[in-house]
């Protein structure tokens, strides 16, 4: 099974959103550089709109994500409540 990652801007913002991935994918492993916070899962990996706006008490719209994301790799699918990265055969 191939990995799937997204990596973000390593900053505050970003700080609550990897909380919230870490949580949802307890399989991930994270990786953080000067500058970027990488996150690796096995096959998939579910961002929930729900889990951020616990970490940060307040409504969340997904479409941020793409404010501090850098880059990701797998078959993107999204809608207003999950944002999934997966590998599709």
């Amino acid at each position: 099974m191939s990995n799937v990652f997204i990596a973000f801007q390593a900053n505050e913002e970003s700080r609550p959103i990897v909380d919230a991935i870490v949580a949802d994918n307890p399989e991930a492993t994270v990786v953080y550089s000067p500058g970027l916070v990488k996150i690796d899962a096995p096959g998939r990996l579910v961002i929930r709109r729900e889990t951020i706006e616990e970490q940060i008490g307040r409504k969340y719209d997904l479409q941020q994500l793409q404010i501090n994301l850098v880059t990701l790799s797998g078959n993107l699918d999204e809608d207003d409540d999950e944002f999934t990265l997966s590998w599709k055969h």
